[in-house]
């Protein structure tokens, strides 16, 4: 059987196709925890995640819909499952919301492959920017650091860092125009970053 083309793995998995089980977890597994690592940054908590949609997917495998891309299925259903968790514990805040509706719809929107050429590309313009900009911009977009915190690291003023992330922003923008919100969107929480 090609389990490649949608509607026949869909339809072997709604006649309980133990094979088509096995090729969907096989294919989309790393995928899979990839999204759910970044929706809650916890590597044991994702695995439980995913390991319960693809449970849930078998379970209700006769309600499967072959019109339906069962990549987005899956990755529709990690969010879910994550939000039900979420909401289980009540631990998830307007802010983190917001971050995690963003974040669903642009993995939605955009296939893996692209948001892959996406982060390769955008790390490239980050390492050609000027050196001492380059630093202050990992420091802070990347390791999390105040500004206060990168100027006493770097003994310079704040003001010289304020100049520097300014510069690397309008330098990536030059480059890379919207597609540096969505980038950042994918790696940081909305509360890690100011883009002006």
């Amino acid at each position: 059987m090609d389990f490649k083309n949608n509607a026949t793995l869909m339809q072997a998995l709604r006649g309980g196709n133990e094979d088509a089980y096995k090729y969907l977890m096989r294919t989309f597994n790393q995928r899979l925890l990839g999204y759910a690592i970044s929706l809650v940054n916890d590597k044991t908590l994702a695995q439980d995640i995913v390991q319960n949609v693809y449970l849930n997917t078998w379970r209700y495998r006769n309600k499967l819909n072959s019109d339906f891309p069962i990549k987005s299925f899956l990755f529709k259903s990690v969010y879910n499952e994550f939000v039900n968790q979420y909401k289980r514990e009540k631990l998830m805040i307007p802010l983190e919301q917001t971050y995690h509706k963003v974040l669903h719809e642009i993995v939605e929107t955009y296939t893996y492959e692209d948001i892959e050429i996406l982060m390769k590309r955008v790390h490239e313009e980050i390492e050609s920017l000027p050196k001492k900009s380059k630093e202050v911009f990992v420091l802070s977009k990347k390791e999390g650091l105040t500004n206060i915190e990168i100027a006493e690291y770097l003994n310079i003023s704040i003001k010289t860092v304020e100049a520097h992330i300014t510069k690397s922003f309008s330098l990536l923008r030059k480059k890379l125009g919207s597609q540096i919100d969505m980038y950042f969107i994918l790696l940081f929480k909305l509360n890690r970053y100011t883009c002006s």
